[in-house]
């Protein structure tokens, strides 16, 4: 179920999903996440919302990435995921997103449950 969350420190909605999604796995503040990915930027010589960038700083973090089931690529949705997954914290993402879950709820500023998963980490 979609739990509204938007833990943006201004309470602004922009394009930090990523930094978000990251917060709630993690318990860190956005400044802290925010920084620690601009870190990762910085050393890769990329822009912080690269896949890269983001990925390496996870890893850091202790995550790792996993696949989606092949039955349905194009059809397994967040809300999928969610019912599937319904113990733990999760980051999962999609083509242009991405979303923290928790406990079979994903945490989001809008109801992303419709939208296709391409991979997910968890910690450990």
């Amino acid at each position: 179920m979609w739990v509204s969350y938007n833990a943006n420190r201004d309470g602004r909605r922009v394009g930090d999903c990523t930094i978000r999604a990251i917060m709630g796995a993690t318990g860190k503040s956005w400044n802290s996440v925010f920084w620690g990915i601009v870190w990762e930027a910085f050393l890769q010589a990329d822009i912080m919302s690269s896949n890269p960038v983001w990925a390496a700083y996870l890893r850091r973090q202790g995550f790792t990435r996993h696949a989606v089931p092949d039955e349905c690529p194009d059809c397994y949705t967040i809300e999928d995921f969610a019912a599937d997954h319904p113990v733990g914290d999760y980051i999962v993402a999609t083509p242009g997103h991405v979303v923290y879950l928790h406990d079979g709820d994903w945490w989001d500023t809008w109801d992303s449950g419709g939208e296709t998963v391409t991979y997910f980490w968890r910690r450990g």
